[in-house]
């Protein structure tokens, strides 16, 4: 027969089961919140895209560092004929510039809406800070004028020369303008077709795909969303705009948590950069690694014969070549999961940048790296 006491001291473990039950319950969907992505983190609107455009233009003002080039010239006259005034002889200014002008035109842009524009300089001028770019029209693909760019530049650098010699800072050859040009035309943006929209994912993956599903079933009902494919999700949603743009806004703002991401190492040999992210992981291999360097110098003497000899002058070039190989020591690298400790284990081997694209390649070959090489 039971007791009180062992009914109580029951009732207690009960208790304090079922607290600690509800403080991980709440830790680890504390930790999913955290840790979870929105759809327009992961995911876009089928045709909701930016528009490219550019455009031909003339940039004034310059203190002596523009360009005379026959384009210039040209663009020069064409415009001062087309303000009424009707120059003698070919126009010519080193106080002008030809440039490029390119802005994005992003999506629902109206007309009398400013944009962003980048200047850059076409021809030989030197610096374009203090210019101002004259009227400019900017064209789509389609050759269809969307925009008017005009006004001073603002160039993020600075530059002296004298007796030869010159100074600079930054890049003086191009600039931008905030809010320099005017949308003249708008672009049609179609949010789906009927009663569908279509979400495209920044990057394919079935998983994902998958889990936006999940997503739109759990926050806007089932039977909503329909996978197309990897990429592709195509949602019903209200004909009406208005209510349409309601729910729109509560698709991409619904919590998911995305596909892990693919071990991948980006690898730039111009530069030297190697970027890799979390994923990236190691297998136990040994590495040896060893520098080879070759210096070649050439020293110029002169040979002078003596006052009554009657030789000749001659200039002889004495090359010095030398090849230094340094030791290279067999490197043990353990495995490891995380990415401080791939860090730490190729910093071990001592290579530069350069000899690490070797050593990558290398080990991906061997199957030790576990991750994907992308050279840029």
């Amino acid at each position: 027969m039971t007791s009180r006491t062992e009914i109580h001291a029951a009732a207690s473990l009960a208790r304090w089961l079922l607290v600690n039950a509800l403080v991980w319950l709440t830790l680890a969907l504390y930790t999913l919140s955290a840790n979870a992505d929105r759809i327009k983190d992961v995911a876009s609107f089928s045709g909701v895209r930016t528009n490219q455009l550019v455009g031909y233009g003339v940039v004034v003002g310059l203190d002596n560092t523009g360009d005379t080039s026959n384009l210039t010239s040209q663009a020069l006259g064409n415009l001062m004929g087309n303000l009424g005034v009707s120059p003698g002889s070919t126009v010519s200014s080193k106080n002008a510039a030809s440039v490029m002008v390119t802005a994005s035109l992003p999506a629902f842009s109206k007309p009398g809406q400013a944009i962003d524009v980048t200047v850059s300089a076409l021809g030989g001028s030197k610096s374009l800070r203090g210019g101002t770019l004259l009227m400019t029209p900017l064209k789509g693909l389609d050759g269809q004028v969307y925009a008017m760019a005009q006004g001073s530049l603002m160039v993020g650098g600075a530059g002296a020369s004298a007796g030869g010699s010159s100074a600079q800072i930054n890049h003086l050859s191009a600039g931008r303008i905030p809010g320099g040009a005017t949308v003249e035309r708008a672009v049609p943006t179609r949010l789906g077709q009927g009663d569908f929209v279509q979400l495209e994912l920044k990057e394919a993956d079935f998983t994902t795909a998958a889990r936006v599903i999940s997503a739109v079933d759990a926050g806007l009902g089932k039977g909503l969303a329909t996978a197309m494919d990897g990429r592709v999700i195509q949602v019903r949603a209200p004909l009406d705009s208005t209510q349409r743009v309601a729910f729109l806004a509560s698709l991409e703002n619904l919590n998911l948590n995305p596909a892990t991401a693919t071990a991948r190492i980006i690898i730039n040999p111009r530069t030297g950069s190697i970027v890799m992210n979390q994923m990236v992981t190691v297998d136990k291999c040994a590495v040896a690694h060893g520098n080879l360097s070759v210096t070649i110098s050439a020293d110029t003497q002169v040979s002078q014969p003596n006052a009554l000899a009657g030789g000749e002058t001659v200039a002889t070039t004495k090359a010095d070549v030398q090849i230094k190989s340094d030791k290279g020591e067999l490197v043990m690298l353990p495995a490891t999961t995380t990415l401080s400790d791939v860090v730490k284990a190729l910093n071990a081997v001592g290579a530069s940048p350069q000899d690490l694209l070797a050593i990558l390649q290398a080990m991906k070959a061997a199957g030790a790296l576990k991750a994907e090489l992308e050279v840029i």
